[in-house]
């Protein structure tokens, strides 16, 4: 047992990390917390969701970047709480760490604004698997509009819509529409790079508020020249999984992302204080908290002001900055009791992206734009990167990509998210399966899904789906049917009075079940044909099942009469 200090730092962001750095090779015993096991270079996260880069050339494990000092610790764990007066932290699945001093460096999510029910819609930028899920999107959408004859659903499939016109915004859009037209005019043979739609809402006045307005002008005419649909003032209202409502307009998507603004995380919460605006942590300028000695915070979760009395911005270089003056600190204070000493920032410049050739760079008194600011971003983030090899690998890929046109990360797994279906009119509401009868409906061997992807039968055959469009049909001898040919075997069977390609239920009882549309369940049995062709199938978001509830009665009304 040792009876050094004990600091332990909960987040492996650029702040937490950068103060684990300077504590490196001190008297203290340092331990660094964090639910991933990885620290994520997020500004360039973007361009891991539109193809440009791989996780990997993003992404240190903490283990590797903080291995070179024997007295630092790493450890896997999630926080759930912090007391004061044990001086402990508590985690999930794991016995309390011990402190002497507490850096929190929790950083932000982003901010629905009461509307968290959107993020399964519309993921944000700030881990890797959000970036993944929004690249697949996006690709899976350029792939299932080449597929489909609808020139309507191909039109609302090659609508990508970016909501917030900050930097992660504006970037995101940018990047969105040269990805796809530059793949589209390649790779595809039945969409033309004009089809593609990508749409920038913005509730306020103007793009990135944090920069000049005439860089903010410039950024805003850049893009339009690369054909964004750029909304300024226009909110948003409502959104489902296949459009969203901006403006009193609803927009038929087959992505959506969010960059509509940040909050920090709960250690408010953990703290019993009521927190500053944007849910941080009020704290004095050397970062200590009134009432909590030994405690400190830093980042995207310290509400400090600047020089000139405003909150000091939610950026890399701010968290990065307090990182190590605050390890710097800790590391004097250790060793002599040296007192801390308050943090002061400099502001190294604010830059965007906004295209090839094209971003803003504003360093207070001088301003860039065009090619010479996106050439001083290029050198400013590889240069940012965790170390020599970070640096190598991105810079060797964007060459590739700025000289071939060719995104390189291109891949979709195997367990990629559906393309969401894009709808003219919002999805009507769930109708959830009476409890009592949720266990026979979900058990009964009668049953047939389609779910996920994945046609499964009572009997646990799985078949892949490979086009999303897919058409499920019941019949005496079940057999299923996808996209296209599914339109063509249904159709061209004269035992249908009628199909409807909607997520209605329309058949002859006697002779079977259509059903069209995304995680639908059906029944077989002629009862519960009669009754579901007159009910709609209705998804239930996060269940990923339905139930006709007509037919649950009709299915009632039967057993009472064989009763």
């Amino acid at each position: 047992m040792t009876d050094r200090p004990r600091v332990v730092i909960v987040g492996a962001g650029f702040g937490g990390l950068a103060c684990a750095r300077a504590l490196g090779g001190s008297e203290a015993d340092v331990l660094v917390l964090d639910r991933r096991n990885h620290s994520l270079f997020t500004p360039l996260l973007y361009q891991v969701a539109t193809a440009a880069l791989s996780p990997s050339d993003i992404a240190e494990p903490i283990r590797k970047a903080l291995g070179r000092w024997s007295n630092l610790r790493v450890e896997l764990a999630e926080v759930t709480g912090i007391d004061t007066a044990a001086r402990h932290v508590q985690l999930k699945d794991a016995p309390p760490v011990p402190f002497d001093h507490l850096v929190i460096a929790t950083g932000s999510d982003y901010d629905y604004f009461g509307n968290d029910d959107w993020r399964i819609h519309a993921p944000g930028l700030k881990t890797v698997n959000e970036a993944r899920v929004i690249r697949q999107r996006l690709l899976l959408s350029y792939e299932r509009a080449e597929m489909t004859e609808d020139p309507a659903l191909r039109r609302a499939l090659l609508t990508h819509v970016v909501i917030g016109g900050g930097p992660t915004g504006v970037e995101m859009a940018g990047a969105m529409v040269e990805l796809g037209r530059e793949i589209i005019a390649r790779d595809f043979r039945r969409l033309r790079p004009e089809d593609l739609n990508v749409v920038l809402i913005e509730a306020g006045p103007r793009l990135l508020t944090a920069f000049p307005e005439d860089l903010a002008d410039y950024a805003l005419r850049s893009l339009q020249d690369r054909g964004v649909d750029v909304r300024i003032g226009c909110r948003v209202e409502a959104m489902d999984e296949g459009g969203v409502i901006a403006g009193g307009e609803r927009i038929p998507t087959g992505c959506i992302v969010w960059g509509a603004g940040v909050r920090g995380s709960n250690a408010a919460q953990w703290l019993g204080i009521a927190p500053e605006r944007g849910n941080r942590l009020p704290v004095r300028p050397d970062m200590t908290i009134e009432g909590f000695p030994g405690i400190y915070a830093l980042g995207d979760t310290a509400a400090q002001t600047g020089a000139d009395g405003r909150p000091l911005p939610a950026l890399a270089q701010v968290a990065k900055q307090q990182g190590q003056h605050l390890g710097r600190n800790l590391r004097a204070l250790i060793a002599d009791g040296t007192p801390l000493a308050p943090f002061h920032f400099r502001n190294r410049g604010n830059t965007a992206v906004v295209g090839r050739n094209a971003a803003v760079f504003d360093f207070g008194r001088r301003k860039l734009r065009g090619h010479v600011a996106w050439y001083l971003w290029a050198l400013v983030h590889v240069y940012l990167l965790v170390n020599t090899e970070k640096r190598v690998l991105v810079s060797v890929q964007w060459l590739w990509t700025y000289l071939t046109g060719q995104p390189g990360a291109r891949l979709i797994d195997e367990t990629a998210p559906k393309v969401p279906v894009p709808r003219e009119q919002p999805a009507a509401p769930p109708v959830d399966p009476p409890a009592e009868h949720e266990e026979s409906i979900m058990d009964d061997d009668r049953v047939w899904s389609f779910e996920r992807g994945l046609w499964q039968a009572s009997e646990d055959r799985y078949h892949e789906r490979v086009d999303p469009e897919c058409v499920m049909a019941l019949s005496r001898a079940p057999h299923l049917f996808q996209g296209k040919d599914a339109q063509d075997a249904v159709t061209g069977t004269p035992a249908w009075d009628e199909v409807s390609f909607s997520d209605q239920v329309v058949s002859r009882p006697q002779e079977g079940l259509i059903v069209v549309g995304y995680h639908v369940r059906a029944q077989k049995g002629e009862t519960l044909y009669k009754a579901a062709c007159t009910s709609v199938y209705r998804r239930r978001e996060h269940e990923d099942w339905t139930v006709v509830q007509h037919a649950q009665v009709a299915l009632d009304a039967e057993d009472r009469a064989a009763g």
